[in-house]
């Protein structure tokens, strides 16, 4: 019996397709209503913005409410994979994004970006080099595979390592830059964008779990919420470009010029990951996803905290949504190039 081919979702496979929409959306309603966006911009407290912290916590709600840390009990069974993602995700991804960033920003675009800007731009990779994929990594690993109760494994260790090392290696990599860090946003932003929707996420999952079990969790409650996270996403997205919009029009090139440096580190950080893990003999059911972990990124957080630390209308936000438009296309070449790649053990 031939083997059934694994889909990718339809929001999923066209998120290049709604986030351009978005730009154009973005951009119009900017053009259009300027006053009005300013007063959106404003309604801030401790520098985070109310409206999108409320977006940026739908999105993040619905991802947290599929962790599961009791599979943490298995790290001890197979634990080459486990080391391996935390390594590639956070000994290499984001020094290696940084490194990128200031190559490409600092000095091959010093014709066409400002100096003075370029360590945004920086600041924007090093914050999405540093927020390892937690919702779309089961979509890649599904497409590829991956063993799903070792990826939620994976992806849960990850979640508990941001809580500790987020911040510092932030902190040091934008402290190269020369940039100063207010340290009680870039927690405020940890402890709103991660924390919060982590506790309520393990809490809502045991409650509910306890009164109608896991396959209706599964099956009914978390696909209720599916559209809601899609609603915030392409709602966060719109608000974004239409703060952005005046830099975009001044610069059209920014756009194409942001996605180079991300799409060279996605590349490298897979290969990377896909080869030390062969050489290390894990399993394709294993290495998979461990590749796709470390290539993609939290990019909802990465948002998040962009967006706390620099503004709605900084070149840091800019380069996270940019990560946004390039992660499906680039992600689903990796998944191609993974299924043909593919080794038993």
């Amino acid at each position: 019996m031939e083997k059934r081919k694994k889909r990718i979702g339809f929001f999923e496979k066209y998120l290049t397709i709604w986030v351009a929409l978005c730009i154009l959306a973005g951009i119009g309603l900017g053009f259009l209503f300027g006053d009005g966006m300013e007063h959106i911009s404003n309604l801030e407290i401790a520098r985070v913005n109310i409206p999108v912290a409320i977006l940026i916590w739908l999105m993040i709600y619905p991802m947290m409410l599929q962790v599961d840390f009791t599979s943490v009990k298995q790290v001890g069974k197979k634990p080459r994979g486990i080391i391996w993602t935390v390594i590639i995700n956070w000994a290499i991804k984001p020094f290696t994004m940084a490194f990128f960033a200031w190559i490409f920003f600092s000095k091959l675009y010093s014709a066409w970006i400002d100096p003075a800007l370029a360590g945004e731009y920086i600041a924007g990779a090093i914050i999405l080099g540093a927020a390892p994929c937690t919702a779309m990594v089961f979509v890649w690993s599904y497409l590829t595979d991956g063993d799903p109760s070792y990826t939620l494994v994976q992806v849960s260790i990850n979640d508990l390592i941001i809580l500790i090392a987020f911040v510092p290696i932030v902190g040091l990599l934008l402290g190269i830059t020369n940039i100063t860090i207010p340290y009680d946003t870039l927690i405020a932003s940890v402890i709103i964008f991660v924390v919060i929707p982590l506790v309520a996420g393990v809490i809502t999952q045991r409650v509910l779990i306890k009164r109608h079990g896991k396959v209706w969790f599964r099956n009914n409650f978390i696909p209720r919420l599916k559209p809601w996270s899609i609603v915030a996403l392409l709602v966060t997205l719109v608000l974004l470009f239409a703060f952005q919009g005046q830099n975009i029009l001044n610069n059209p090139l920014i756009i194409l010029l942001t996605a180079i440096p991300l799409v060279i580190q996605t590349y490298f950080i897979f290969f990377l990951a896909w080869f030390g893990g062969k050489k290390l003999k894990l399993p394709h059911q294993t290495c998979a996803p461990a590749a796709m972990i470390g290539a993609s990124n939290f990019f909802e957080l990465a948002v998040a905290v962009a967006i706390a630390l620099f503004g709605l209308q900084s070149p840091a936000a800019l380069v996270t949504v940019v990560g946004v438009l390039v992660e499906v296309p680039v992600m689903l070449s990796l998944v191609a190039l993974a299924n043909r790649w593919r080794y038993k053990m």
